[in-house]
């Protein structure tokens, strides 16, 4: 980009921009080289080269500014149960992440080492949980967009004050709250415990480190959804290893419409479990089901 004509303060410019290593301060030193460059006729072109790189450049920032923004959603498919785990960096989300779901997970000490979602299974009892770990709350990578839609928000803190920062942050979300409070050494659990109780939020104790509460927690995720667990079983069989998921309320009919192709060879109907008087209980297609109920058809 060096001209003959050109001034020892444009070059020594020259000379800083070729080396920048950030785009930041590649702009920086392109606007100054824009300003020491000659303005008559026959720098023309080179001014013109030089504002045109500059045009170039913010095109450049701004394009992987929104590719920065997007990057939570990009490849995304929402499951029918979706939880988000959210906190400050360091919190613990890898952690938690790693060990709640299969994810392959890199878990760093470094600060905002999370730069896009990363996603894992969770498998309670049979039933597949989408989990997301979002980049940290307080970091550029943050998708605001992916936490507003999710069913369940998982809010991650080490420190009850991290709870207050986070909830400004979550004015849109529409999903149910579970805060998990990632205890760390020499802790009292009965103060910490009273001091949750008195805020009316549902809470998890938990430690990432010795893996406390795992169970209770994948219990209390499920539980938000506000699903029931269906099973299903052909006349003289085992019933299925895993259960159908279902709003609560459902009925036969709705099981019905799921697994058979068509209802009307449906001859009889029995149930076992929660919504049953006794087992092997024959109802039609109205009956009303539970959470773990057993449903057989027996066809024409």
């Amino acid at each position: 980009m060096a001209s003959t004509n050109q001034s020892p303060q444009y070059k020594k410019t020259e000379a800083n921009f070729l080396a920048a290593k950030t785009n930041k301060d590649k702009i920086y030193w392109l606007e100054e080289m824009i300003k020491e460059c000659p303005k008559h006729k026959s720098s023309e072109k080179m001014l013109a080269n030089l504002k045109t790189r500059r045009k170039k450049l913010l095109e450049k920032i701004e394009g992987t500014k929104k590719m920065r923004r997007s990057s939570g959603r990009v490849g995304i498919k929402k499951e029918d149960m979706q939880a988000i785990i959210l906190g400050k960096t360091n919190s613990g989300k890898s952690s938690l992440l790693s060990l709640l779901t299969n994810a392959q997970v890199v878990v760093s000490p470094i600060v905002f080492s999370t730069k896009q979602p990363v996603i894992g299974m969770m498998d309670y009892n049979g039933v597949l949980i989408q989990l997301i770990e979002v980049p940290a709350i307080e970091s550029e990578y943050y998708d605001k967009g992916l936490v507003n839609t999710a069913d369940t928000i998982l809010i991650l803190i080490n420190e009850i004050k991290d709870l207050n920062d986070i909830e400004k942050s979550l004015q849109n979300v529409h999903g149910n709250k579970i805060v998990l409070f990632n205890i760390k050494d020499n802790i009292d659990k009965r103060k910490l415990e009273a001091t949750l109780k008195s805020k009316k939020i549902n809470f998890v104790i938990i430690n990432t480190k010795t893996k406390e509460n795992m169970e209770q927690l994948k219990e209390t995720i499920f539980s938000s959804f506000e699903k029931i667990r269906i099973f299903t079983k052909e006349p003289g069989k085992e019933k299925s290893k895993k259960p159908m998921i279902f709003n609560p309320d459902s009925t036969i009919g709705d099981v019905a419409k799921k697994v058979l192709k068509n209802i009307s060879t449906i001859k009889q109907t029995k149930i076992w479990g929660p919504s049953s008087k006794f087992p092997g209980q024959i109802v039609g297609l109205q009956h009303k089901l539970k959470d773990l109920c057993v449903v057989e058809f027996k066809t024409r």
